[in-house]
């Protein structure tokens, strides 16, 4: 499969805004970690596979990111640059950042850094898709279902999988609590506040560029 995304055009900005993005991403993830309040669906997920295998929170989420993309074969998916780096990226980032934050706080540092970490995902969001060089393996695993089958709606498929990951998530040992809740509502509106801010037109571009669909309460 061809790699999506053009570098000729804006490559530095592209590719710094890229990189920037999904360092930020693995950031925010750590930051909600470390709160104890409660996770995305993925999230979820990849923290209760870390429990049950005694890997690294880092190490399961490039590993089931990997496994993933695999999926996107059947689906004729494209992925980009993108889409590889956020693989690898993200996974590494949270673990170089877990191991600097404290893994015991009080109350309302554990609040702040769930805020923080919601707002900062929400922005990472928007940085990575807004350099246009291949989406997240999960968005790509939702679109790709949707592509197959134009009767579902991208909402149903989404919340069908987010659904799952995050009871398999929460069977294992994952964290779900106020901030699963907190990040479902607030991490739609704020990747569309973040996502004109942060989007690359093409050359010759007359819509805008295309983000996420907002996560389906309380699914994330």
């Amino acid at each position: 499969m061809a790699l999506i995304g053009n570098l000729r055009h804006r490559p530095v900005r592209r590719l710094t805004q890229l990189y920037v993005g999904l360092v930020f991403y693995g950031v925010s993830m750590a930051l909600m970690i470390r709160s104890g309040l409660g996770l995305d669906p993925w999230d979820v997920f990849h923290q209760g596979l870390s429990e049950l295998t005694e890997l690294s929170f880092g190490t399961v989420t490039i590993g089931v990111g990997a496994l993933v993309l695999l999926l996107w074969i059947p689906l004729r998916q494209r992925p980009g640059l993108g889409t590889v780096s956020n693989v690898v990226v993200i996974g590494l980032v949270v673990d170089a950042t877990l191991a600097l934050l404290p893994s015991s706080n009080p109350l309302g540092v554990r609040i702040a850094l769930l805020i923080t970490g919601i707002v900062a995902n929400g922005a990472a969001t928007a940085m990575y898709l807004g350099a246009r060089l291949g989406p997240g393996p999960r968005d790509g695993l939702m679109t790709g279902f949707v592509a197959r089958r134009p009767g579902w709606s991208i909402r149903l498929v989404r919340t069908a999988i987010e659904v799952t990951v995050l009871a398999l998530g929460w069977l294992l040992g994952g964290t779900v609590g106020l901030g699963t809740v907190a990040y479902a509502l607030a991490i739609g509106p704020l990747a569309q506040f973040f996502i004109p801010l942060f989007a690359v037109p093409e050359p010759g571009d007359t819509a805008p560029v295309p983000g996420p669909v907002a996560p389906v309460t309380p699914t994330g």
